[in-house]
């Protein structure tokens, strides 16, 4: 049987990449996941995917840039399936420029999605998990968040702010069996890095030591073993998933 059967859980920026390969892989091994994003008719496609596969779906429209959204679907999502056991906090987007010409909203956008957005809703759905004294909290950080990047200061501050998130947070729940880890992804081939022309791509698989790129597949991996009984002795940790690219302490 597998560790994460009969589990309910909330998978956001699950219309596409790892979102998607996070929540087909979790359905997979037996989770009830409930798919949240602001696309429905992208989502749609991906419930449809998981119940011609045998599992079980239900769409949801949520943006977690946006506070009154993210609690009305946080209210939505525990009215349909009672609690929520596993959150994985993925949804994120890039607003890239250099300091001097980035704009304030720019900042202000890409910190509100993936930071505070994964902020929000996790306080919107921890109560139930510390009633219930079972969890599992996975927010998707990157390993811009641990290196830096050069024209991405935002999005490095975002990610970087997850993993501290992550860290304070299992301090915070641990005494009531609820996990927090994190996930740094390296170069995975998404629609967000197939912006890179290929000279910025060879590049970055001369510094992989695994010598290729990671797959949407990989990551989901690492998430479904974050979220299973197997990890559960497991917290305040970031997983590596990035073929050598960086090798942290």
């Amino acid at each position: 049987m597998s560790t994460v059967q009969g589990r309910i859980a909330l998978v956001t920026g699950a219309s596409q990449g790892i979102g998607r390969a996070c929540a087909l892989a979790l359905a997979a091994e037996g989770a009830t996941v409930a798919l949240a994003a602001r696309n429905v008719a992208k989502l749609a496609e991906v419930q449809a995917e998981i119940e011609a596969a045998g599992g079980t779906a239900a769409a949801f429209a949520l943006d977690v840039a946006d506070e009154a959204s993210i609690k009305a679907g946080a209210k939505e999502i525990l009215a349909r399936f009672g609690k929520v056991e596993i959150l994985v906090n993925n949804a994120g987007i890039t607003r890239d420029g250099l300091v001097l010409r980035m704009k304030r909203a720019d900042w202000d956008d890409v910190l509100s999605t993936n930071l505070t957005g994964a902020f929000l809703l996790t306080q919107a759905l921890l109560a139930a998990m510390l009633k219930n004294r079972w969890g599992r909290i996975i927010n998707v950080s990157s390993i811009v968040g641990q290196t830096g990047q050069a024209g991405q200061v935002n999005y490095a501050a975002s990610k970087a702010g997850l993993i501290g998130m992550t860290r304070s947070l299992a301090r915070e729940v641990a005494s009531r069996g609820v996990t927090v880890n994190a996930v740094a992804p390296g170069y995975i081939v998404t629609q967000m890095t197939s912006v890179l022309d290929e000279k910025q791509t060879s590049a970055m698989l001369s510094a992989i030591p695994l010598g290729r790129s990671g797959t949407e597949i990989d990551v989901a991996h690492a998430v479904t073993y974050l979220a299973s009984e197997g990890a559960g002795y497991v917290t305040g940790h970031v997983l590596d998933v990035n073929g050598g690219m960086f090798m942290g302490g």
